[in-house]
């Protein structure tokens, strides 16, 4: 096993309630169960000797070739390993479980295979609980079926022959050798509950192959069915599959809730202190993610989230006394308490590692403007007392509205008054007042409408810098924001108005490196927090979009193709790119995969009406 394998140097499966990240030579080395933001039973991404991993793999030392790919438009992972003695695979994925009822039992399924000559692997299988700070007993149920017992979990993996367990200590090995045309399962069941809780025997039933190879079919028909809603037809259509798929598997299926990444803890900075935990809803990135699955054609998801969100306003103000927060667990639970874990060493040594999120305390008044834009697609805008409670925010953001927060960033330097949460106040405004137009419902339209116009005179007249010609971070600072590269996109500002573009000028000019786009400068802008950070990869896909429509085709394309050569090697992305071209941060990155989607169908559009294919 690689020590600490690149960030990126994964595939992810999931069920669509929790996912699991299996790295490049064949090990599960993140797997939380049941839910995204459980505690980790495999997490030996944060820490390669406490945080414990599943290892399937051709045992054939170093005189071999690994490749890791996708069956095509599927979440089936394949980890090919070729040998002198033959070509062996290993073939992982997750039965989908599109329920809305939440599930205790959530099984990882592994295959091993050989399609040329002979070829041996390894197994090892290595749990450890709760982060790893819980111990477990190990009970052998027979020769091809274990159970690993940890508090209030419970892992079963049952294997098919030729695969014989050898327990060592309260870990389990094997080792079996495999000819072409055979295949071997090992099936990873996490349980919560315990195991009396649920019937029969531990685990289920003791798998065949001919049972696995079913759940293989079942589990590529419901990819390949869910595909199918697909209206994208454009020039990078692999990447923008690949995307929309990562966004259904970060989507936890029970309430419609996307999380922002399925990792917790990965740095921003090798051995920096940016370490944060992802697994939680954002509302802002979370109808970010549903408008690009929206335009996309996949409107189940767009709806089930926005039956969410209305239920986060029907559940009334917060601890805070803000009516929202900027995130909740996936079952809109608002507490998310925030704690070190002193024990785990960190990804390649980056402490802290932190479970929880002390920032869905902030202030980001931004929420509010997306929250409506996510509303406002639909004509399904809730009921009458969804309505009341949405009517309800927008009159209490009449109040409130001119305040500094902590924006969109989460900086943890003070609060400022923060032009893009002024920019998506001013969209809270404009689509209540085009909800309430449109839909004919009733609202205190000439509140809303004096209120949006003051917000757009300060931000034109405050977020302006005459000195930078361009709008900037905050209003007692000229240090650029890439935020602001959506003003566009919200409607605040045409494209081409000359304003933007002189932005956009600036930004090219401070921001962007080789195509790639920093969020802002930490060093200008303190944000609270000691290191640097890469490139942002949304803010590099953000700039795309804004080329497109600002008419600068050649440069957006060109930027585009750029951005995309530092996909990881099944065209995934994590949160930014590093100095010397890594992945860094929580990984994968739905806000990545949402604005790579926004920028392939803006520059598909645009690149469409030059060439006279519409309009």
């Amino acid at each position: 096993m690689n020590e600490y394998p690149p960030i990126a140097d994964h595939g992810i499966v999931g069920d669509l309630q929790t996912a699991a990240l299996i790295a490049a030579d064949g090990t599960v080395d993140w797997w939380c169960t049941p839910r995204f933001d459980s505690p980790s039973v495999f997490a030996s991404l944060l820490d390669s000797d406490r945080g414990g991993f599943c290892r399937l793999a051709a045992d054939v030392g170093d005189e071999v070739t690994v490749r890791q790919l996708y069956l095509p438009d599927t979440a089936v992972l394949i980890t090919r390993f070729m040998a002198p003695s033959g070509v062996g695979e290993v073939v992982d994925f997750m039965p989908p479980d599109p329920s809305p009822t939440p599930s205790a039992r959530h099984r990882l399924i592994r295959v091993a295979r050989v399609v040329r000559g002979s070829m041996p692997f390894e197994l090892i299988c290595r749990p450890r609980f709760d982060y790893g700070r819980a111990a477990h007993s190990l009970t052998r149920l027979d020769d091809e079926s274990v159970l690993f017992r940890g508090p209030g979990t419970d892992l079963h993996l049952q294997a098919t022959a030729p695969v014989a367990l050898y327990p060592d200590g309260t870990d389990i090995s094997a080792r079996f050798t495999l000819q072409a045309g055979e295949r071997a399962a090992v099936v990873l069941t996490g349980e919560t509950g315990g195991s009396d809780a649920l019937s029969g025997r531990p685990g289920g039933p003791v798998p065949t192959i001919d049972a696995v190879l079913a759940d293989f079919d079942a589990c590529c028909a419901f990819w390949l069915g869910w595909l199918r809603a697909c209206r994208y037809r454009g020039r990078w259509h692999e990447m923008v599959t690949r995307s929309a798929i990562t966004l259904k598997l970060l989507t936890y299926a029970p309430t419609g809730a996307p999380v922002a990444a399925a990792t917790m803890g990965l740095p921003e900075q090798i051995g920096g202190e940016r370490n944060w935990d992802y697994r939680y809803t954002w509302v802002r990135d979370a109808s970010l993610s549903v408008r690009a699955l929206t335009d996309l054609g996949f409107a189940a998801e767009a709806n089930a989230f926005r039956r969410w969100l209305r239920d986060r306003l029907d559940a009334g103000g917060t601890a805070s006394g803000e009516p929202l927060q900027i995130m909740y667990r996936v079952d809109g639970e608002p507490h998310l308490t925030e704690e070190v874990l002193d024990h785990l060493e960190g990804y390649r040594r980056s402490a802290p590692v932190r479970a929880g999120n002390a920032a869905a305390d902030q202030i980001q008044l931004d929420i509010y403007g997306e929250v409506a834009d996510a509303l406002a697609q639909s004509e399904d805008i809730g009921g009458i007392r969804g309505w009341r409670a949405f009517a309800g925010v927008i009159d209490w953001l009449v109040d409130h509205w001119d305040r500094p927060d902590e924006g969109i960033w989460e900086t943890r330097g003070g609060r400022q008054n923060f032009t893009y949460s002024r920019l998506m106040t001013w969209v809270a405004f404009d689509r209540a007042i085009r909800l309430a137009t449109t839909h004919s419902r009733p609202g205190n339209l000439t509140g809303w409408q004096d209120a949006r116009d003051a917000v757009f005179r300060q931000i034109t007249d405050r977020g302006w810098s005459e000195e930078r010609r361009a709008f900037v971070q905050h209003y007692d600072t000229t240090v650029l924001d890439a935020s602001l590269l959506l003003m566009p996109k919200a409607g605040f500002l045409t494209p081409t108005d000359p304003d933007w573009l002189s932005t956009l000028d600036a930004m090219d000019t401070e921001l962007v490196s080789d195509s790639l786009v920093y969020r802002y400068d930490p060093a200008a802008s303190p944000d609270g927090l000691r290191g640097s950070e890469g490139t942002f990869n949304l803010c590099s896909f953000l700039y795309v979009q804004a080329l497109a429509r600002a008419g600068r085709l050649e440069q957006a394309r060109y930027a585009f193709s750029k951005v995309l050569t530092y996909a990881n090697h099944v065209g995934l992305f994590a949160e930014e790119i590093g100095p010397s071209g890594e992945q860094l941060g929580n990984f994968p990155q739905a806000f990545t995969h949402l604005a790579l989607i926004d920028a392939a169908l803006a520059l598909d559009e645009e690149l469409d009406r030059a060439e006279g294919r519409t309009g």
